[in-house]
This record gives C-alpha cells, sequence and structure tokens, in this order.
C-alpha cells in the first residue's frame, strides 16, 4: 500500500476500506468519528446516516426518507450529530441513535438572495438563514456555527439552544469576509472561526464575533477543515486533495488524489479519529470514502 505525506504527518493508503450490504452505493459523503472510532458517514443515498466501526465493518443506518440531501457534519461532545440537509435549507441536531433534538431553519424555505443555482454565480445579495447550508461546527462553549453555503455566502451563529445571534459575510471575490461558497467551516479552541471559502481558493479567519483576522491562500478550492488537538490543521481540497498545516498556516504535507487528475476530483470532506488516522471524502464516483492510516 502507498504511503504519501513526509515525517511525522507520513499515512499509508487503506486500499478497499469500507464494506456496505450488497447492493448499497454511497453517495457524496460527510465525515465524523465518535469516541469508540465508529466512523458516521451523511451521504446523498437511500440509506443517508450509514455507521462503520474503526475497521470498516458495517454497523446500521438510519434517516431514509427524511435525510435527503446529506451536506457536511459535526459531533459534539455529547456525540450529537449536526446534518445539513442541503436542499432542504435547514441543520437538523440527532442524537446518534438517531432522534431529532432541534431544527434550524424553515424546511423547504429557502431565503431568498437571488442565487442563480450556479455555483460559478455569486449570489446577488446576502440574507438570513438558509440558502443551502454547507456545514456546521461548535464553538468551546456549544455555540452553532453554519457555513450557508452554497446559495447564501454568510456564516451564522445561533446560540445552544438554536436562536441566531447574527450573520456576516457578502458576495464577493477577494475582500475580507466575502465569500462565494463558503464550503466548510471550523470553530478552534481559542474561538477562532475557520471558513473554506472554496471558490476563491482560500480560507479565511475571524473572531468569534465575526471580524475578519487573516487568511490563507495557497489552497486549490478548500472544502472543509479539521483541527486536532495539536493544534494541527488538515484540509480537503476540490483541486487537490489534503493539506496539513500548523495553526500559523505553514505546510507541513501535502499530497494528492490517488486516482484523479486533480480538477474537481480532490477531497470534499474530512475527519480524523483518534489515532491520527485520516478519513476523506473524494468527489469521484466508485471512490467516494479513503481512508489514511497514521503511519509517521
Amino acid at each position: 500500500m502507498a504511503n504519501v505525506g513526509t515525517g511525522k504527518y507520513t499515512y499509508e493508503l487503506m486500499e478497499g476500506w469500507g464494506r456496505l450490504p450488497e447492493g448499497w452505493t454511497l453517495g457524496q459523503t460527510a465525515i465524523v468519528t465518535d469516541s469508540q472510532d465508529r466512523v458516521y458517514l451523511f451521504n446523498r443515498s437511500e440509506h443517508p446516516l450509514i455507521v462503520l466501526d474503526r475497521d470498516g465493518n458495517f454497523l446500521t443506518s438510519w434517516g431514509e426518507g427524511v435525510l435527503t440531501a446529506a451536506h457536511g457534519m459535526f459531533m459534539d461532545a455529547d456525540e450529537n450529530l449536526y446534518l445539513p440537509v442541503i436542499n432542504s435549507h435547514v441543520v437538523l441536531k440527532y442524537s446518534s441513535q438517531g432522534n431529532l433534538l432541534m431544527t434550524l431553519g424553515t424546511w423547504d424555505q429557502p431565503s431568498d438572495t437571488g442565487w442563480s443555482g450556479d455555483y460559478r454565480d455569486t449570489v446577488q445579495r446576502a440574507a438570513g438563514p438558509f440558502h443551502r447550508p454547507s456545514d456546521v461546527a461548535l464553538s468551546p462553549e456549544g455555540e452553532i456555527y453554519v457555513s450557508d453555503g452554497y446559495g447564501n455566502a454568510r456564516v451564522h451563529k445561533f446560540t445552544a439552544d438554536g436562536r441566531l445571534l447574527f450573520s456576516w459575510g457578502a458576495p464577493g471575490k477577494t475582500g475580507p469576509g466575502e465569500f462565494h461558497v463558503p464550503h466548510g467551516v471550523w470553530v478552534h479552541t481559542d474561538g477562532r472561526v475557520f471558513v473554506a471559502d472554496r471558490e476563491n481558493n482560500r480560507l479565511q479567519i475571524f473572531s468569534p464575533e465575526g471580524e475578519f483576522l487573516t487568511q490563507w491562500t495557497d489552497l486549490a478550492r478548500p472544502c472543509d477543515i479539521y483541527i486536532d488537538g495539536d493544534q494541527t490543521v488538515y484540509v480537503v481540497e476540490l483541486n487537490a486533495l489534503v493539506s496539513i498545516l500548523n495553526i500559523e498556516g505553514e505546510l507541513l504535507a501535502r499530497w494528492p488524489s490517488p486516482t484523479g487528475t486533480g480538477d474537481g476530483d480532490g477531497g470534499h470532506a474530512v475527519w480524523l479519529d483518534s489515532h491520527g488516522d485520516i478519513y476523506v471524502n473524494q468527489n469521484q464516483e466508485g471512490r467516494r470514502l479513503l481512508k489514511y492510516r497514521l503511519r509517521g
């Protein structure tokens, strides 16, 4: 099996990892792992919430007929799941057993942003929650941040019980706080908010109040972010695959897609387990899920 990365950040690609029941397919996928290293896949298929063990064996599934359009996912310290149902314009909070706990937004009622429906076009105006929300993250205090997303150009901040506090962002290509597909969001332990501004090829970093702090630009359509306990930042990119950086934005390791051209078939979602192994959703039919085992 091929190794990738360098030094401490060397990994082995686990070929063929992940086994589903016969006849099942895995669609576009978001990924989290729990305290037992079970792997949760929120995906666009007839079986939208699939759970595997660390070895890739199928455990269970739920959400059929309800979770109809997966995009992004977050698991909190109590192992509750936050799931953007992108085409229904809501974010749902579930227990890890599949019990609905909270709904943010109104089903099938997008906010008015004048968006054309093509991700290559910026929205005409920013608006409130939601128009095709893309990802969720929680602060250490339990506040909820939602990147919104394909049909909007904003980040929304909610209280832990779902009350909207404020939003920030505007459509644009270069300015601080301008977004073109804010695709992924992560809140660091110090409260800083990292946003994957995908079509602008950058991460933007904000204070908890939405004040622009800085940006990282050496990225190829970044989609998702994970920051581990050592303050190492893992970014997956649609036109690449994985970039690993320190908390100051300095590159530590990088590798491309194992099967693609690097033009839209790279990484779409990322999460790590307690062993430091990396799980990546590859944006390519027939190659949706990659696991990289830490060797360094």
